[in-house]
């Protein structure tokens, strides 16, 4: 999997994600990552959520998993990176990290699947993503 579609993102933490103590409440980072991803499916992929919508399509995660490293507070700037990992026939995986500075906040390893909205059934990856995300691949 080729690592040339690095794309990072910022958000700011805001009081709407923090817990009383004025820290990131773990599911506002779950919220955060769909943000990261989706943008990145705007900004990269040139594919929006919006248009996979009205064209009957989606793309749920079907599977997180999630390491936090260290407490992020009120008014910070995370800077969010997403990689490509693993491309499937239906499936996608993708890497992101979160950081402050120069310190780790979050490593998560995200799996996508690419469905018909009516039916509920996994489909192929169209080819400009596919070409996109894995050149080497197609």
């Amino acid at each position: 999997m080729s690592n040339n579609h690095y794309f990072t993102t910022q958000r700011k933490v805001r009081f709407e994600h923090c817990d009383p103590a004025g820290i990131v409440f773990y599911p506002r980072y779950f919220e955060m990552i769909n943000a990261v991803v989706e943008d990145w499916f705007s900004e990269a992929l040139n594919c929006s959520f919006a248009e996979l919508i009205s064209s009957g399509r989606g793309v749920p995660t079907v599977s997180l998993q999630t390491q936090f490293h260290a407490p992020s507070r009120l008014g910070e700037i995370l800077c969010f990176s997403l990689v490509p990992q693993a491309l499937g026939r239906t499936s996608l995986t993708l890497e992101i990290i979160a950081t402050h500075q120069d310190q780790r906040r979050l490593t998560a390893q995200v799996t996508l699947v690419l469905i018909d909205l009516r039916t509920g059934r996994p489909l192929p990856w169209p080819d400009p993503i596919r070409q996109f995300i894995s050149p080497d691949e197609t």
